[in-house]
């Protein structure tokens, strides 16, 4: 479907901060407000999913389906979702037992905001509430395969061998280990790459998609998804913590695998240009209606937050 034309001239800053806006919405009606017992659990989940940010997975989840003609009641509760699973994952990333962070977004983690085991809780409930609402709210009724595939999409995504926890484990093991080229590669492409992916394909699925194009946005997310992480772990040597909204140079202080450490910084930005190419050539066949993706594709690695 293409742009509204209200829309039509949109910088993609305004673009994200439109899409992120329609999902700060969204999420506000979803998730149970604050003075819902047990309302610390309530006020934990809300803390850390409405703080902001540039929402990009749920942006290319809305970029996606909108090039498909997926509409709004359908779309938006599968970019919540898919925000939830994120934000969960940071929670539980920020933990002392992970990476042991006291700032996200430019203000206290979760677990210091809301001590240790109210932060797990928030994590856990946020991830089951992601499920509860793609089997529920997101995508059309009467699109029932859909629905579970992009359920079971998620799940894998989220999860192990391939997923968002597997590669978790796979990170944590880099600090004692590190580990080679490949190595880095299908780490982050479980860690990172995976939601990435299944944020497109998900988006898609809420539209009208046959399974060449579905092909060619999975390829298209493995190589953006690659090219964030890299990205990634540039900011963590270069950018400031006003820039960042957590503390920089934490991956290099737990002697994390990054692509810094294999490549130096001259390297992994032509690497991360590369892979951006990639993921902008996987998409070439599908012309105009996917200029949005094309866009946030390039902003990945240019970024500052």
């Amino acid at each position: 479907m293409p742009h509204p034309s209200s829309h039509e001239n949109e910088s993609l800053d305004e673009y994200l901060a439109r899409q992120s806006q329609r999902v700060s919405d969204w999420l506000e009606r979803l998730v149970p407000p604050e003075s819902a017992e047990p309302s610390v659990l309530h006020q934990a989940m809300r803390y850390s999913l409405l703080a902001g940010g540039k929402r990009l997975r749920p942006a290319l989840c809305i970029a996606a389906g909108e090039a498909f003609g997926a509409e709004e009641a359908g779309l938006l509760p599968v970019a919540c979702a898919l925000e939830m699973i994120h934000t969960y994952s940071l929670i539980h990333d920020d933990l002392p037992s992970m990476d042991d962070d006291d700032f996200r977004r430019g203000r206290p983690t979760c677990h210091k905001a809301f001590g240790e085991a109210n932060a797990i809780l928030a994590g856990d409930a946020l991830m089951t509430l992601a499920f509860r609402i793609l089997a529920v709210e997101g995508i059309l009724q009467g699109r029932e395969s859909a629905r579970l595939q992009t359920i079971a999409d998620v799940s894998a995504a989220a999860g192990t061998p391939g997923g968002m926890v597997a590669g978790q484990v796979l990170d944590l093991e880099g600090e004692r280990h590190p580990v080679g080229a490949a190595g880095l590669d299908r780490l982050h492409a479980a860690k990172t790459g995976a939601l990435l992916t299944v944020s497109v394909v998900a988006g898609a699925r809420c539209g009208d998609v046959g399974e060449e194009d579905l092909g060619r946005l999975r390829d298209f997310g493995v190589s953006l998804g690659l090219a964030f992480q890299i990205a990634d772990d540039i900011l963590d040597v270069t950018g400031t913590s006003e820039e960042l909204g957590k503390t920089p140079g934490k991956d290099k202080a737990s002697g994390k695998s990054t692509y810094p450490a294999l490549y130096g910084l001259d390297g992994s930005r032509e690497r991360a240009r590369a892979t951006v190419q990639a993921a902008l050539l996987s998409i070439a066949p599908l012309g105009e209606r996917v200029e949005r993706l094309r866009q946030i594709a390039c902003f990945v690695i240019d970024r500052r937050k």
